[in-house]
């Protein structure tokens, strides 16, 4: 990746007008992944206790949509043999 100075510039003054974050927001029409301590604890729990766990059971468990299980299993607590 290359960084050019009016990058620099770019984000020295979206930082200064309150961005926190460098990722880009989803595109519109994306959902938006909310991760809760709850969930991950929740798909944590069920995964100690079923070794054969899919992710279609976690969806059904925590009632959300495939791909934000997925995401909390895989992405968040790093679990692969789901």
């Amino acid at each position: 990746m290359s960084v050019t100075t009016a990058g620099v510039y770019e984000w020295t003054g979206k930082f200064m007008n309150g961005i926190s974050s460098v990722t880009d927001p989803p595109p519109p029409g994306q959902a938006h992944r909310v991760v809760t301590p709850e969930a991950m604890a929740t798909v944590e729990g069920i995964a100690k206790e079923n070794h054969s766990l899919t992710v279609n059971e976690i969806t059904a468990h925590l009632d959300t949509r495939h791909g934000s299980a997925h995401h909390i299993a895989h992405g968040v607590l790093q679990i692969k043999n789901i």
